[in-house]
C-alpha cells in the first residue's frame, strides 16, 4: 500500500519517563457498566441479525446512559430508595425487508443478562429501570450496509500502542484481582465497584485504591476498618510478586474514609455498586479498549463500546490499531515502543484508510531501514485480514473496556 508511512519516534520511552500516570475503572463502576452493556447489545444483536436476516445490519448502541439510584446505606444492611436507570440511546435498524426484530427486548435481555452475571447484588428486575431510546437510522449510513462493499460510516482516526508498561499492567491487573471471583469468596464484602489510579515517579507506584464496600457484610464500623486492612495485607501481598523493575509498590485504599465520621466516614453501598445512588455512568467516560486510561499515551476520543463491528470505524480501527502494534512489536525484532495510526474516509472501504502510520522508538543501534520491510508487512496482513477482525469483534471476542 502506498498509504503506508513508517516513521522513528525520538522520545524517551514511557517506562523511562519520570512521572507515569494510568488508571482503570472496575466492572462495577458506572461508567464500566455502561460500556460493557451497550457492547454486549451490539453484540446480541449481531447474532440476530445474522440468525434473522443473514448479515450484519446497522446499529450503534454507544450512547448509553446510566443514572444513579437512590439508597441509604447502613452498617448491616441498608435500603434501595429508587431505582437506577439504564437508557439505549443511538440508532438500530428493527426491520428489513418484510420482517421484523424486537430491538429494546434484546437491549433489555442483554443489560439483564450481564448485570446477573457480573453485579452479585444487583437484581436488574428490581434494582433497574430501563429506557429504550433506540430509533431508525438515516437512510444514507443504513444504506452503507446494501451496498457491494460496505465502507466505512464515518471519517475518524485512532491510534493504538505496544507493549504496556509495567505500570499500565499492574493497575489493570489490580482491579482484575479484587475483582477476580477468588477474592469475593474470601472478601465478600469487597464491592466491583473498584477503581484504581497508579502514579509512578521513577522507581516508586503509588496505587489510589477506591474499594466499595456492601454493607450487609460490614455490622459495625470497627469490622469495616479490620476488613479494610486485611484487604490491604492481601493485596499488598499479591503485589509483592509484581515489583520486577520497581522498588516499592505503596497502597492506600478509600482515602476518603474518617474513623470519626461515623457512617459518613465509610465507603459503603448497599449494592456493591456508586451508580445505586452516588454516580452516574456513560459509554467512553471508562477505559480504553486495551484496559485502561494511560495519560502518558496518545489516545483517540472514539467510544468503541456498543458501536456496529461492521462499517464503525471508531470501533474497528480503535481495537485494530492496538493489535497492530502489538503484532509488531511481537514479531519485529529491535523495537522499544511501537505507535499506529489510522484514519478513515468515510464510504470508502474499511481495509483501505486514508493513511496508516507507524511510530517506532528503535532499540541502539537499529536504523529504521533494518525494520521498515517487516513493519510494513504486518500492516499491510492485518488490513488484508480486516474480515476475519471484524467476524471476532462481531461475535464479542475482543473486550472494550
Amino acid at each position: 500500500m502506498s498509504n503506508i508511512t513508517i516513521e522513528e519516534l525520538k522520545q524517551t520511552p514511557v517506562e523511562q519517563q519520570r512521572v507515569e500516570l494510568v488508571e482503570r475503572k472496575g466492572t462495577g463502576h458506572p461508567d464500566s457498566i455502561c460500556d460493557a452493556i451497550m457492547e454486549q447489545v451490539s453484540v446480541n444483536l449481531c447474532r440476530e441479525y445474522l440468525n434473522t436476516f443473514g448479515r450484519i445490519l446497522h446499529h450503534n448502541i454507544d450512547k448509553g446512559l446510566l443514572v444513579a439510584g437512590r439508597t441509604q446505606p447502613r452498617l448491616g444492611g441498608g435500603t434501595v430508595l429508587e431505582p437506577m436507570r439504564l437508557v439505549f440511546g443511538d440508532r438500530a435498524t428493527a426491520e428489513y425487508k418484510g420482517k421484523r426484530l424486537d430491538v429494546g427486548a434484546i437491549a433489555e435481555t442483554s443489560a439483564k443478562d450481564w448485570l446477573r452475571h457480573n453485579l452479585r447484588f444487583v437484581d436488574p428486575d428490581q434494582h433497574i429501570v430501563f429506557q429504550n431510546e433506540l430509533k431508525e437510522g438515516s437512510p444514507e449510513l443504513t444504506d452503507i450496509f446494501e451496498r457491494e462493499v460496505i465502507g466505512a460510516n464515518d471519517t475518524s482516526a485512532a491510534v493504538g500502542y505496544a507493549p504496556l508498561t509495567q505500570t499500565e499492567r499492574i493497575v489493570f491487573a489490580t482491579e482484575r484481582y479484587l475483582n477476580s471471583p477468588e477474592f469475593k469468596q474470601s472478601f465478600p464484602e469487597a464491592g466491583e465497584d473498584v477503581k484504581v489510579m497508579g502514579y509512578r515517579r521513577d522507581r516508586e507506584l503509588t496505587l489510589t485504591v477506591a474499594l466499595a464496600f456492601v454493607d450487609r457484610f460490614v455490622p459495625s464500623a470497627e469490622a469495616y476498618f479490620a476488613r479494610k486492612q486485611e484487604i490491604q495485607v492481601a493485596l499488598e501481598e499479591y503485589l509483592a510478586r509484581e515489583l520486577r523493575t520497581l522498588d516499592r509498590i505503596t497502597v492506600t485504599i478509600n482515602t476518603l474514609d474518617d474513623p470519626a465520621r461515623g457512617e459518613g466516614g465509610m465507603y459503603l453501598t448497599v449494592l456493591g455498586t456508586s451508580a445505586e445512588g452516588g454516580d452516574c455512568g456513560q459509554v467512553g467516560r471508562g477505559n480504553k479498549v486495551n484496559g485502561v486510561i494511560a495519560l502518558n499515551r496518545p489516545m483517540s476520543t472514539e467510544a468503541a463500546a456498543g458501536k456496529n463491528p461492521v462499517s464503525h470505524v471508531g470501533k474497528i480501527y480503535t481495537l485494530l490499531t492496538h493489535r497492530m502494534a502489538a503484532e509488531i512489536y511481537a514479531s519485529v525484532p529491535g523495537l522499544r515502543e511501537v505507535y499506529v495510526w489510522l484514519c478513515s474516509q468515510i464510504g470508502k472501504p474499511i481495509n483501505q484508510p486514508l493513511i496508516a502510520s507507524a511510530q517506532l522508538i528503535l532499540q541502539q543501534g537499529v536504523a529504521l531501514a533494518d525494520v521498515k520491510p517487516a513493519v510494513e508487512s504486518v500492516i499491510e496482513h492485518e488490513l488484508a485480514t480486516m474480515s476475519d477482525f471484524t467476524a471476532r469483534l462481531a461475535r464479542g471476542e475482543l473486550p472494550v473496556w
